[in-house]
Formats: C-alpha cells, sequence, structure tokens
C-alpha cells in the first residue's frame, strides 16, 4: 500500500514506525535529505523523512527542501505533518509547549518549483488538517498555543536585534517550516506543523535558559508530540 501520509521531522521519530523499510529515492531537484522510512503506524502506512539526514549533518540552509517534497509527492503522499523545533518570542509562551502555526511569514530565501514560468501561488497551512492537530493536542492534555511561525534562515541564531523586531509580528521563530509548506503547496499537497517550543529566543528574557532546561524541555514535547502524531494520523482522512 502506498504511504498517503507523510511525517518529516527529527531522526529519533523514525522509531515510530513498524515494519519498516528504507526507500532511496531520487528526483530531478536531486536527492533528498536521506532516505525514506516506509512502515506502520497507527495502523496505516506511513512516510518518514529525517529533515536533517539520518546522522543529523544537514544543517538548516543546506537542506534540499525541493527534493524533500518532491521525493513524498512522487512516492503517492497526500499529506505532510511537519515537525519543527522553535524558540519561543512571546513571554506567555513559556517552554515546554506544543505550538500550532495558523500562518507564517517567510519574507527572505523563498523558494519555489516556478523558476521558468509566472504562477502566483497562495502560500498557507492546510486548516482542515490544522484542526484536527489542535483538537488531538487538547485531547492529550497537552499545553498548546497557536499563531505565527516566523522562518530565519539559519545556521545562526538570531541576534537581539532581530528577535526585538520579529517578536512585534510572530510569535515563534525556526528554520524549516515555511519552506516545506509553500513548497508543498505549490504541489497539491496539504501541510500542516507541529512546533516544539523548546527555548524562549534570545533577548526574550534577560536570562537564557541553559543548554540542560532546553534538552529537557525537547525531551519532554517529544514525548508528547509523539503521542499526539499517533492520535493525529489515526484520525486522519
Amino acid at each position: 500500500m502506498k504511504p498517503r501520509i507523510a511525517i518529516i521531522g527529527g531522526s529519533g521519530f523514525s522509531e515510530l514506525l513498524r515494519k519498516s523499510k528504507s526507500v532511496k529515492i531520487k528526483t530531478k531537484y536531486g536527492s533528498p535529505s536521506d532516505s525514506v522510512e516506509i512502515g506502520e503506524f497507527s495502523g496505516k502506512t506511513v512516510t518518514f523523512l529525517p529533515r536533517h539526514g539520518k546522522k543529523r549533518n544537514l544543517p538548516p540552509h543546506t537542506i534540499n527542501y525541493k527534493a524533500n517534497i518532491f521525493a513524498l509527492k512522487k512516492i503517492g503522499v497526500e499529506k505532510i505533518i511537519g515537525v519543527t523545533s522553535v524558540g519561543s518570542l512571546k513571554k506567555k509562551i513559556k517552554p515546554p509547549c506544543i505550538f500550532i502555526p495558523n500562518d507564517y511569514m517567510n519574507l527572505w530565501g523563498i523558494q519555489t518549483y516556478y523558476e521558468k514560468e509566472i504562477v502566483h501561488v497562495t502560500p498557507e497551512v492546510d486548516e482542515s488538517m490544522r484542526k484536527i492537530v489542535v483538537e488531538q493536542a487538547k485531547s492529550i492534555g497537552a499545553n498548546v498555543y497557536e499563531g505565527v511561525y516566523v522562518q530565519t534562515t539559519g545556521p545562526r541564531l538570531e541576534t537581539k536585534a532581530e528577535i526585538n523586531f520579529l517578536k512585534n509580528y510572530a510569535d515563534v521563530v525556526g528554520m524549516n517550516m515555511a519552506t516545506e509548506a509553500t513548497l508543498s503547496k505549490e504541489l497539491g499537497l496539504k501541510y500542516v506543523n507541529i512546533s516544539s517550543v523548546d527555548n524562549y529566543a534570545n533577548g526574550v528574557l534577560s536570562e537564557s535558559l541553559t543548554f540542560e532546561q532546553i534538552l529537557q524541555n525537547a525531551r519532554k514535547n517529544s514525548n508528547q508530540i509523539k503521542k499526539l502524531l499517533k492520535n493525529v494520523v489515526k484520525v486522519i482522512e
């Protein structure tokens, strides 16, 4: 059975799949981040793609997003759940928590499949899938927020001045989601994002979280997100 649902995330999420097989895919845009895993998850055939590679050796600015999304389309995927890590731009969005974007900003380094023709696509996350994710997040008692995701280029984190500017227009900051959402829309794929808020962005608080605190927040969020993914995949049509 062809997988209709794909999860893009960190390498740790590949363990969710049962009876999985690794498949290498080539595209006209080059190779994706790594081979994809296809297996059983929550009663369905699901594909998992490790965004940064299985060895986590691809920083954000080197990821071949076009190949990633095109590869999923090529094997029959129709719906994508992107799992990302973000920093909070607002004091009220306190880590650790889960953030479900209802919109996003990406004003620089915009990628497109339409390099040689004029096509104007309206970028957005899929609202029907987003509602399901929000409902399921609340059903498991997750501390969940909604709002605007702003994408920066990376690999460095943002300066305090940049964060001071961005916090007026968005709620969290990351380096991946907007590109994936736009490219998915261009290929007619439905895309939704689940963000793990592991820390405050640079300068939001006078004191910074320690690296150990950030890791603890990430681990706590990871367990909840895995539970959330199970529920979402189960009910998604």
